[in-house]
């Protein structure tokens, strides 16, 4: 059997319908994995390929579309089926036709509504990954631990592995030892995230529906979330004027979100290589440089 011919007898057998696999086209999407368009009978669908062994990647992905979904106002793509022939591995989801305008306003809407969905502990039910990079949600009832042993601290490991030693492994020991004073009058819920909040993975349909997709799912600090959105280029201020108005953030985002951010700088240096160095060191100096401030 093929890998089209496992992928439709899947389709069929996620939505109960025998048709055929007719148009296949690719679409724009990330540089981790293959993103094509396809038609099953009437319905059309987003297939997403990559290597055999990235299937678990595959499948936290459905799992965490499948969590946002608890949201009502924003749109989630449904996961269909997901599996691997041996040799490639796939997720099959709905499509969206994006490209649509809509109202910033709406999206912060519901972001703000996704972020009130709560746990009592800060993780997941399983590890999924940020880029291709492992994220461990290994849950912990403290934020702080969850944060220092889950997110920089491994980063970091990755980094030293990687070559990235002297200052930037020195800096990064002293962070791990003083961030948590940010924390001292701020005690965050463990919310929903969307975990990979950067432009790139929300849009609007074309009926003008706010959609967020290619989640890294956990639970954790909302602004976590709010702090991708600003990494690269920001959303614009009518969504941050509205995210505040109905979800308002505490005194000490600007420097907590230096701190969220820092994660990713540190994962796209793990993943792409020394180009990010100066920037993933930059926002580490001012992260301390605030704490000792």
């Amino acid at each position: 059997m093929s890998l089209w011919e496992k992928i439709s007898a899947d389709i069929e057998a996620a939505t109960g319908r025998r048709a055929g696999l007719r148009q296949q086209e690719a679409v724009g999407g990330g540089c981790i994995n293959q993103a094509l368009r396809v038609d099953y009978g009437d319905s059309r669908y987003l297939v997403k390929l990559s290597d055999a062994r990235q299937v678990e990647m595959f499948a936290a992905e459905a799992l965490g579309l499948q969590e946002l979904q608890q949201c009502n106002a924003l749109r989630i793509p449904e996961p269909v089926c997901w599996g691997s022939d041996g040799q490639s591995s796939y997720i099959v989801m709905e499509y969206l036709d994006l490209g649509g305008r809509g109202d910033a306003a709406a999206l912060a809407a519901g972001l703000a509504k996704l972020h009130r969905i709560t746990r009592p502990e800060f993780g997941w039910v399983r590890d999924n990954t940020i880029g291709s990079t492992l994220q461990v949600n290994t849950p912990a009832a403290d934020w702080i631990d969850f944060w220092r042993d889950n997110r920089l601290q491994f980063q970091l490991d990755l980094a030293a592995r990687g070559g990235y030693g002297g200052r930037l492994q020195s800096q990064g020991e002293r962070l791990l030892a003083e961030f948590p004073q940010v924390f001292s009058d701020y005690t965050p819920a463990a919310s929903l995230l969307h975990g990979d909040l950067w432009g790139g993975n929300q849009a609007f349909t074309r009926s003008g529906e706010p959609a967020i997709f290619d989640p890294a799912v956990y639970y954790g600090d909302r602004e976590a979330d709010i702090a991708m959105t600003e990494l690269f280029g920001g959303f614009g201020r009518d969504f941050y004027a509205a995210y505040r108005e109905h979800y308002p953030l505490d005194t000490g985002y600007a420097v907590r979100k230096r701190l969220y951010n820092l994660y990713h700088l540190l994962n796209h240096l793990n993943m792409f290589g020394g180009g990010y160095l100066s920037q993933a060191q930059g926002m580490l100096d001012s992260v301390l440089s605030d704490l000792s401030g």
